[in-house]
């Protein structure tokens, strides 16, 4: 593939800033076959510009056929959530996965030892997956390249401790 004049990427990664992700390692992609968006939390915020022209660029230039939103293990975002922070912007930031955390919390019981708040917390990363791919479909032409056929969106969750990345549902 020709890198220099053009990309032609079939797939929008969005995952996480985290350092210890390596998308194309994860992945086995090469140069050119994704185009990436990194932030905090692997967050699809509603009604932001950056993002909005992120996704834009993707579905209506590039043609991607592919959305995927990766979350991962051991997500400092996500852990984030339980802690009280005078930072200026990482809390309003987070605030895009907070629900996340409400509904997980929402139907288990609180974690008494430390093997339950590992597997809470786990399933908060994965249910905030499921949440910003909720928040991708408030983007009107997502759900229209969506519904027509154009684009298919996924939801993936990356294991640090082994490895494997496996389909969120």
């Amino acid at each position: 593939m020709e890198l220099t004049g053009s990309q032609h990427p079939e797939t929008l990664w969005i995952g996480c800033s985290d350092s210890r992700l390596q998308t194309g390692h994860i992945t086995q992609a090469k140069a050119g076959e994704l185009f990436i968006q990194r932030n905090i939390g692997n967050i699809v915020p509603i009604h932001d510009w950056n993002f909005a022209t992120v996704l834009e660029y993707a579905v209506l230039h590039l043609k991607v056929k592919d959305v995927v939103i990766c979350g991962h293990s051991n997500c400092g975002a996500i852990r984030a959530l339980d802690k009280e922070s005078t930072d200026s912007y990482i809390p309003l930031w987070l605030n895009n996965a907070r629900e996340a955390k409400e509904r997980v919390d929402a139907k288990i019981k609180p974690p008494t030892t430390l093997a339950e708040k590992d597997e809470r917390y786990r399933l908060i990363e994965h249910e905030n997956v499921r949440l910003q791919i909720e928040h991708l479909y408030t983007y009107p032409l997502l759900k229209k390249a969506v519904d027509e056929k154009r684009v298919e969106v996924h939801g993936l969750y990356y294991d640090l401790t082994n490895g494997l990345l496996s389909r969120v549902k």
